[in-house]
């Protein structure tokens, strides 16, 4: 039985027949469609002549009526800044109602009571749905690093009979059914330029070109359990891969560039996906979850309406940060809100004053507007902006150019960074925790170990980036500027320090191989590093590599993973330690 002929019989059982032309009208389907499909329908015997289905109809029927529904609920929602920090957004309010409540009850009209939920950030929060609706809660720890691939094979023992639906979906209509004749896909009848399917004639869903335009993903789904059951295996084993951390669970309905199930075509006004704040405004101009401080703080320092507010775009996260672009009357901004943790590992009062102290100097622009208190921060929008890239030596040239002349500006500010009472300061937080690395203790008596030697040093004391990354070094090229300008962003570290701190940092985050640190050094020095300062430097890399493998510990724990950048920064600790040993005792013969 085809997709038409499916449609025709749910239809049959919905109202009597009367005539072809109120089927066709009914089911959706021209008049040529309808006709072709009764005779197959007869012939196959799920009609009789008078065109009624048979009990092989009704058992085909019921047979694939849905049993249960798994709601994906896990992810963050980060392109709803700046108001993912308060509530997920399953539990986002369209007319005073949060999505995922609208959706749970449009279930139960059609009688789907057995419902899961995959849940991980603010997991908390849908507790109440448990006492509320009886739904039954699962918990993904893996949320933050992973996309809901990882969330679905949590669950994927469960898709039989199935809607599965992402929680950012707020429906017009109720989008599900009491019966259900074959599996497939919602998109909606609205081009999106995002979307890499489209609906062919066949209704079949066909991947197209990046960029060529595809039918808007809705994400809804129905799947039977003729397609559940291979699709079980395929989602756990996609998963259990490693190479799928970041996709969404629909890369399992693939079978080369088409979807083994068909296309459910809505329209777009019936079914609205709520992916980012001004689409929930748009939606609902009243909605309580509107409310933010952070636009409170755009509208004042601008002297605008929050609906002036404009382009609300979420910037890449940050290790630290979240970050967001937006526009007022024309002009482009960008405003920082500081991530999961980080008003434990950053003093907002002392990062305002490296601010006060570098304003106007050419290293960065100033801020239209800090808060020493909660670190909010406000500052102008560089069109055309880029990083630098570190395998490119002519970049790191310029890069090393700046950096060292920030550092000859001789700086104070009075507070330190000590990389030392980071470390401890790091590990406490972990909260009696211990390490994930099995030698530890070890490593780490093995760094406290080089901090005679650092002692024993002279040192150029200065402000320090401590924070100078790649990522960090902007080039852009001002409008009727010929070449490109270079400043240095992110200073929430800063304090005063060895400026050579500033390269070892530089190198642990690009994750060089040791060439690629002594060719940074030989740039940065202009081929002119004696011994004992290589020596110092290969000492830093090793306590920094500590010092942000602990920083890395500690935002696991709060469910923010950062994957082989964790893993190579305990590396460097390790490794740099018997590098330095080894260039420390060159330099005591020498």
């Amino acid at each position: 039985m085809n997709k038409q002929e499916s449609d025709i019989l749910r239809t049959l059982f919905a109202e009597p027949f009367i005539n072809q032309r109120l089927l066709s009208e009914a089911s959706g389907h021209s008049l040529g469609v309808v006709n072709r499909s009764l005779k197959t329908l007869i012939a196959e015997g799920y009609l009789t002549n008078e065109i009624k289905p048979t009990d092989k109809a009704l058992h085909e029927y019921n047979t694939k009526a849905p049993k249960n529904a798994i709601i994906l609920a896990a992810g963050f929602g980060m392109r709803m800044v700046p108001i993912n920090l308060s509530a997920p957004k399953a539990l986002l309010e369209v007319n005073g109602e949060p999505l995922i409540e609208r959706v749970i009850k449009q279930l139960h009209e059609v009688g789907v009571k057995d419902i899961t939920i995959v849940v991980g950030f603010m997991k908390e929060s849908f507790d109440y749905l448990i006492d509320e609706y009886g739904v039954e809660l699962v918990v993904n720890p893996e949320y933050a690093a992973k996309n809901n691939l990882s969330s679905l094979a949590l669950a994927a023992n469960r898709i039989s009979n199935t809607y599965i639906i992402p929680s950012d979906i707020w429906c017009d209509r109720n989008p599900f059914n009491s019966h259900e004749m074959y599996s497939w896909y919602m998109v909606s009848d609205i081009v999106d330029n995002e979307s890499d399917v489209r609906v062919n004639r066949k209704m079949e869903l066909v991947k197209v070109g990046e960029r060529a335009g595809g039918n808007a993903m809705v994400g809804i789904t129905y799947l039977l359990e003729e397609d559940a059951a291979s699709l079980r295996d395929k989602i756990k084993k996609l998963n259990e891969s490693g190479k799928h951390d970041e996709d969404f669970w629909e890369i399992a309905l693939y079978k080369g560039e088409k979807m083994v199930i068909p296309a459910r075509v809505v329209h777009a006004s019936n079914v609205v996906e709520i992916n980012t704040y001004e689409q929930l405004r748009e939606l609902d101009a009243e909605s309580n979850q509107l409310r933010s401080d952070a636009l409170d703080v755009i509208a004042s320092v601008f002297h605008v309406r929050p609906e002036d507010i404009v382009d609300i775009t979420v910037l890449k996260k940050g290790m630290t940060n979240r970050s967001f672009l937006f526009s007022v009357h024309g002009d482009k901004y960008i405003m920082r809100i500081p991530g999961e943790g980080t008003d434990q590992l950053i003093n907002r009062a002392q990062e305002a004053e490296v601010f006060r102290t570098i304003s106007g100097l050419g290293l960065c622009d100033d801020p239209v507007y800090i808060n020493p208190a909660n670190g909010y921060k406000i500052t102008r929008f560089l069109e055309g902006i880029r990083v630098c890239d570190a395998d490119s030596v002519p970049d790191l040239k310029q890069c090393m150019e700046k950096l060292r002349a920030f550092h000859e500006m001789h700086l104070t500010v009075p507070h330190t960074f000590d990389i030392f009472g980071q470390i401890e300061f790091y590990e406490t937080l972990w909260e009696g925790q211990p390490s994930m690395y099995k030698d530890y203790q070890q490593t780490k008596e093995h760094v406290l170990s080089l901090k005679p030697f650092i002692d024993s040093l002279e040192k150029d004391w200065s402000l320090t980036h401590i924070d100078a990354v790649p990522d960090n070094f902007l080039f852009y090229k001002p409008e009727g500027e010929e070449r490109e300008l270079l400043q240095l962003t992110d200073w929430e570290y800063s304090g005063m320090q060895d400026p050579h701190v500033d390269i070892a940092m530089f190198c642990i985050y690009s994750l060089y191989s040791k060439k690629q640190v002594d060719r940074l050094i030989d740039i940065y020095f202009r081929n002119q590093c004696d011994r004992t300062t290589r020596a110092k430097i290969y000492v830093y890399i090793s306590m920094c590599g500590l010092l942000w493998s602990n920083w890395c510990e500690f935002k696991r724990n709060l469910g923010v993973e950062f994957g082989e950048y964790s893993l190579r920064q305990y590396r460097f600790a390790k490794d740099y330690y018997r590098y330095a040993m080894k260039e420390m005792e060159g330099v005591r013969e020498e």
